[in-house]
């Protein structure tokens, strides 16, 4: 095996996992919450099927690039497998449709920016805090 890591550039070195201040989501109750608190910061809703593996690479690849912090805005993490009733309710309260996984930026109430699959690391999230 230490030959193929050598060859496709892996390390026996453990690369230290970058962690991001998400927010569970697992209530609809929250989701009023999030909707209040985004008349004044920003909130963001990441949408993840755990079972997923499209989803798992988009979130790797959104936790890679991520480099805001906690004062910037709330970074809601929602396990729409889990708490299906809670994904359901994004959808109606949010006015978007379901998709997996999906990112959903929400200022003043309202959804001012989502996007899912790749497309999810193409949205600035700078520009909206």
């Amino acid at each position: 095996m230490g030959i193929l890591n050598k060859l496709f550039g892996g390390s026996a070195e453990s690369k230290e996992e970058k962690q991001l201040p998400w927010i569970p989501l697992n209530d609809i109750q929250q989701l009023q919450h999030i909707t209040e608190k985004s008349k004044t910061k920003t909130q963001v809703i990441f949408k993840h099927s755990t079972r997923c593996g499209i989803s798992r690479m988009v979130m790797n690849q959104f936790v890679e690039s991520y480099d805001l912090n906690e004062k910037d805005l709330d970074l809601y993490y929602l396990d729409l497998l889990s708490y299906r009733d809670v994904s359901n309710e994004v959808g109606y309260t949010f006015q978007v449709m379901h998709e997996s996984p999906q990112l959903l930026v929400i200022k003043n109430g309202v959804t001012v920016a989502h996007s899912s699959h790749g497309a999810i690391n193409t949205v600035d999230l700078q520009k909206f805090v």
